[in-house]
């Protein structure tokens, strides 16, 4: 994990508490790779930095990160880069791939198979944003941390 060496609250420039990044090569099995990464890293931000990540938001975060990594290995070749990261307020997933076409959500057909997963990344985050890059896209969700005050303290490392 990355953090600022400055001291004080031991944010990166950006104001993680912590970030990690991963490349996934798009094979089998790489989803499941990135549902543990996911996991690991919100295991590792709570004992390193005191950050509270409820169970449901570990859970939907695992599966942003799923259907993320999922649309980037079925549309776009080659390999996908998965960032994670976390302030007091929230989690952040990155899913970069090589494909340049921007994703859109399909209208709600409850009798469609398949087919719904940015439906369920927007409807679990509270911010999804698309970037076009030189090469491929940055898709970025943003999922909150329930119950964190503006005024909360944050836990720094000693």
């Amino acid at each position: 994990m990355e953090s600022d060496s400055k001291g004080g609250d031991c944010t990166t420039p950006d104001g993680h508490l912590a970030r990690v990044g991963f490349a996934l090569g798009g094979d089998e099995g790489c989803i499941a790779d990135a549902r543990q990464h996911a996991a690991a890293f919100l295991d590792q931000a709570g004992d390193d930095y005191g950050v509270l990540v409820p169970a449901r938001t570990r859970d939907l975060t695992q599966l942003v990160v799923s259907e993320l990594v999922t649309n980037a290995c079925k549309y776009a070749p080659g390999p996908v880069l998965v960032e994670l990261g976390i302030t007091a307020e929230a989690v952040e997933v990155v899913v970069w791939d090589s494909a340049p076409t921007v994703p859109t959500a399909r209208a709600t057909d409850p009798g469609r198979v398949g087919g719904h997963g940015l439906e369920i990344v927007k409807a679990v985050t509270e911010g999804l944003s698309v970037d076009q890059e030189a090469v491929g896209k940055r898709i970025t969700a943003r999922l909150a941390l329930p119950g964190v005050s503006e005024d909360a303290p944050v836990r720094s490392l000693p």
